[in-house]
């Protein structure tokens, strides 16, 4: 069930959601958190709503999607609640401010009124992210922030703000891609030979921030020299290779879906290593609202890794 609320307020929102609720089209038991999404015109609505909604099947939550309209129009704010098969297991407000309400402070005083009362609150830019997420009118809202380096005009320096300005409870759907490719390297560190990691090479497109945070998490964890280097213009992740003096563990990926696993002593073994979809990172950073340290340690260690290009023919 879809309606909507053209020129309204959040008071009568709130009003439309109790009448909903007691007619019976609408219910707020076994909500666990409230998801705020902050985004623009500009952004694909449509589909942002759908990878909410997609996440909010491992956690029923409220969907509060703060839509910044044209600002030099007049003050306007229009709604749309979506209940039902519409909402998946949640229930979806949008809030589309024009004029004064579409700044964030205005988009802050419309999501308060909103909230689910004693749960927490997460918030997602799924475009460009405040260079402070946590001093942001919404940001300051929320126990959990996670942004997107990928959507940015230039990922690695705002991969380099996140670092400069991080505080417990920031997250960067950039770092959760990389779920799959540290589950592998640790695997495969945890069978013989047990020889230790005397250095690491990480490759990946120039502008990938997930490649540099890899090269970060090996910095932090491994402490030995990393080196970042940059191969084609597309791909994202290619490959890491941790080398130690029995033999190097090389795990690339040259078709963004399918990788290779090469270890010494062992026949090299194709593994699952496909780019996570967006509903899926969300599902998983929504799983957990402490702060995450691993991530911290991997951007505190980004000015330590070194730069340079992969070798002729290498990432083809």
């Amino acid at each position: 069930m879809i309606v909507d609320l053209p020129a309204t307020s959040t008071a009568q929102v709130n009003r439309k959601m109790v009448e909903m609720r007691e007619s019976g089209g609408a219910v707020a038991l076994g909500r666990v958190l409230t998801f705020v999404v902050v985004t623009d015109d500009s952004t694909d609505t449509e589909e942002v709503i759908e990878s909410a909604n997609a996440a909010s099947r491992q956690h029923p939550c409220r969907v509060i999607m703060l839509v910044r309209g044209a600002r030099k129009a007049a003050a306007r704010l229009d709604a749309q609640i979506r209940v039902g098969g519409d909402a998946g297991a949640s229930e979806v407000i949008v809030l589309r401010g024009y004029g004064p309400l579409a700044s964030a402070e205005a988009g802050a005083g419309m999501t308060i009124p909103l909230l689910l009362p004693d749960t927490p609150v997460v918030i997602w830019w799924p475009g460009p992210a405040p260079a402070k997420p946590a001093e942001d009118p919404v940001g300051r809202l929320a126990s959990r922030r996670i942004t997107d380096a990928a959507a940015e005009k230039s990922p690695l320096r705002a991969l380099e703000h996140r670092a400069a300005n991080y505080v417990p409870g920031d997250t960067d759907l950039a770092w959760t891609r990389l779920t799959l490719w540290r589950a592998q390297l640790t695997a495969a560190l945890d069978q013989p030979p047990y020889d230790d990691i005397t250095s690491a090479v990480v490759d990946g497109e120039p502008e990938s921030p997930s490649t540099d945070l890899l090269a970060g998490w090996l910095a932090s964890r491994l402490a030995v020299p990393v080196k970042r280097t940059k191969v084609g213009s597309g791909g994202g992740m290619h490959s890491a290779r941790l080398n130690r003096a029995s033999g190097a563990i090389e795990l690339t990926r040259p078709d963004g879906k399918i990788g290779s696993l090469t270890q010494p002593g062992q026949p090299s073994r194709r593994i699952t290593l496909h780019r996570r979809p967006v509903r899926d990172c969300l599902a998983e950073e929504m799983r957990r609202l402490d702060a995450d340290e691993t991530y911290a340690e991997a951007l505190r260690a980004l000015p330590n890794i070194t730069r340079g290009r992969a070798p002729a023919g290498r990432g083809k």
